[in-house]
């Protein structure tokens, strides 16, 4: 067996199964869970009818490039959504079958050598640290700082270190704190880039959902901004899942630099990472209409506007940029880790959220995961304000 497979940490999921064995929810209640960030909303109509009316598409071998519509499609949005000048469907978009397994095989494409680096932000998305130790790098985390809205603190990280850096991943708006790149950020970034050589992984798969009138900024966008023609070293991951209600579709693209995506492109074509071609008309539609989007973005933020000043008298939390998590810190009221908090408000109300600890490592003398907890408002607003009052009544008891 491969011995790097040692190195990897139980997923968040399975740590919260293990939290809650043995545990019998009190049967007053229904069950709520906060804790997959998995979209509830209904798949729109035209998007299933769209994926129905191709008869045709399950009876000839997709091709991992990808089919041109829906690479003109991707590359389109892209122009609309981030003013980008033209994106070429041939050397700069690839389709995937979710940024989740792209986000992992890009790492097997641009990591090599033994002293590799993979820097993470801390916390992250799990995929990172998996890529990294799979490809025989070290993961090297960056912890965020919540004194600068959750932004990874770079100035910290030694020369020596950037030095082995090969890959760095970032996920802007963030999983799990819902904080957003701005342009002297990406400045930054790019600068370090620059000097050390390392390609950037950008996440936005949260990227059209979000509170402020103005949209999340892009990593393409921001190099445009910055006159970096031709995206060097940067990579971008988008997905269908969060936008469009389709997590079951598995559905994105990777954009960016063409030589980097002309070595992925080879990669993938001996991994079999080729979308079906019915996957395939579906996302043209879908990448196609804003409508369905707009409608979608609105019911989270009428969802988050009701939610987050109830939950905001008991914890320390605010709305975020964007996404559809809560970054909930819960000691306002009493003194309580973040496994204890879960561990009894799933026993005592029956509702899940995630140990914010579950979503981080220890790293430069502290987990800065702990004492926090995520809850995904991804059902429907009734459910998400019920499970609220939930929580609200059960942190009042803590301080009694």
């Amino acid at each position: 067996m491969n011995p790097l497979l040692d190195q990897l940490q139980p997923y968040p999921f399975e740590k919260l199964k293990q939290l809650f064995a043995g545990v019998a929810p009190n049967p007053a209640y229904s069950a709520i869970s906060l804790g997959i960030g998995e979209p509830k909303h209904p798949t729109p109509p035209f998007i299933l009818q769209a994926m129905a009316d191709d008869k045709q598409g399950l009876a000839t071998y997709p091709v991992t490039i990808g089919g041109e519509p829906l690479r003109r499609a991707i590359a389109g949005w892209l122009e609309r959504r981030y003013g980008l000048p033209p994106v070429d469907p041939a050397t700069q978009v690839l389709p995937v079958n979710g940024s989740r397994e792209a986000l992992f095989a890009l790492a097997q494409t641009v990591v090599s050598g033994n002293d590799a680096l993979v820097m993470c932000p801390n916390p992250f998305y799990q995929i990172y640290e998996g890529a990294a130790y799979l490809t025989g790098a070290r993961p090297y985390f960056v912890n965020s700082d919540p004194a600068r809205n959750f932004a990874p603190d770079y100035a910290a990280v030694p020369a020596e270190v950037w030095s082995r850096v090969q890959l760095l991943y970032i996920c802007s708006p963030g999983n799990p704190t819902g904080a957003v790149l701005g342009l002297d950020e990406w400045r930054e970034l790019f600068a370090l880039s620059d000097r050390y050589g390392f390609v950037i992984a950008s996440d936005e798969c949260y990227s059209e959902i979000y509170f402020k009138p103005e949209a999340p900024l892009g990593g393409m966008e921001a190099a445009h901004k910055l006159g970096r023609g031709g995206y060097p070293r940067l990579i971008t991951f988008s997905s269908l899942s969060k936008r469009s209600n389709v997590p079951g579709m598995r559905s994105g693209f990777v954009a960016g630099d063409a030589e980097i995506m002309k070595k992925f492109l080879l990669y993938r074509t001996y991994q079999g990472g080729a979308m079906s071609p019915v996957v395939q008309t579906a996302s043209v539609a879908a990448w196609n209409d804003e409508a369905h989007v707009r409608e979608n973005r609105a019911k989270y933020v009428a969802k988050f506007a009701a939610v987050t000043p109830l939950l905001a008298e008991v914890l320390d939390v605010a709305l975020p940029d964007a996404g559809f998590y809560l970054w909930a810190k819960v000691d306002k009221i009493a003194a309580i880790s973040d496994t204890e908090y879960a561990r009894r408000l799933y026993a005592e109300y029956n509702v899940t959220v995630l140990p914010g600890s579950y979503l981080a490592r220890e790293a430069h003398g502290g987990n800065p995961g702990e004492g926090r907890i995520r809850m995904a408002l991804v059902a429907e607003t009734a459910e998400c304000l019920e499970a609220a009052r939930r929580i609200v009544s059960f942190t009042r008891s803590l301080g009694r």
